[in-house]
């Protein structure tokens, strides 16, 4: 394990190394890992010569969003496939598993032209609602809270506790790995996406962290420890999530049955 921490680890060190090294010396010998001259004036320049800041707040905003809603919506529908007694659940719950094998790029035509029907097109509604319905996290609530003894959810009944009341006061207390997992997949997934919100998000600054930093490598010329610099401020949020959060995720994930 600690070699395959290691081979993930050297490209984020390379783009660090390469961040703190002038753009003379990159040119000139773009292998070597060493400088004469370490300094951080690519984080200055890529920060001042590009909407950074308001890439941030859209990818912190879309992400925490996608989070929220897709918890509710997701942990609702698999309360329902488990709890309630309706015709075709079984086939509804074959449906939703059926997504798992569609390729996200066959959804993108069709999801275009919908948000463009709807007007919604480079707004941050446009991003957020196509993650909502995530057929991993309503696998991922389903397999949890079908692990819920049933006495529970019947002493609450017997109560006379309504579905709802079941849902929030039983269900999702017990539920926190689950939701713990699902939020922190969710939100490094919306932080990373790059296709759908190149498409939709037409404006500089209305952009997120990927499709900003896209950009940078666009022209003619490439200043490679901006874009290094770029990219490590980027992935900074992200890090942060996982160092702190890291027995959150694997609690989540043991406990969830994702393999």
């Amino acid at each position: 394990m600690t070699l395959f921490a290691l081979i993930w680890l050297i490209p984020f060190v390379w783009a660090v190394i390469t961040s703190l090294r002038p753009n003379e010396e990159i040119a000139a010998n773009p292998t070597t890992p060493w400088s004469s001259n370490w300094n951080f004036d690519a984080y200055a320049s890529a920060w001042n010569s590009s909407p950074l800041g308001w890439w941030y707040v859209n990818s912190f905003v879309i992400s925490t969003l996608t989070v929220i809603f897709t918890v509710v919506v997701c942990s609702m529908a698999a309360f329902a496939l488990v709890h309630l007694d309706f015709r075709g659940r079984y086939a509804v719950f074959g449906l939703i598993l059926a997504g798992l094998m569609v390729p996200v790029e066959a959804l993108v035509l069709p999801q275009f032209l919908e948000f463009r029907a709807l007007n919604l097109l480079g707004t941050y509604w446009a991003v957020i609602l196509p993650s909502i319905a995530l057929p991993v996290a309503v696998f991922v609530f389903h397999s949890f809270i079908k692990a819920i003894p049933v006495s529970l959810v019947e002493a609450a009944r017997l109560d006379g506790a309504s579905w709802w009341r079941v849902y929030s006061q039983v269900a999702m207390p017990l539920s926190r790995p689950a939701i713990s997992a699902v939020a922190i997949l969710t939100f490094i997934t919306s932080w990373n996406a790059f296709l759908w919100p190149l498409l939709v998000l037409t404006q500089t600054k209305s952009q997120t962290i990927p499709v900003g930093l896209s950009s940078l490598v666009g022209g003619s010329a490439i200043q490679y420890a901006e874009t290094m610099a770029s990219a490590v401020l980027g992935i900074l949020p992200l890090l942060a999530v996982f160092l702190v959060l890291q027995r959150q995720i694997a609690q989540g994930v043991a406990n969830t049955g994702i393999k």
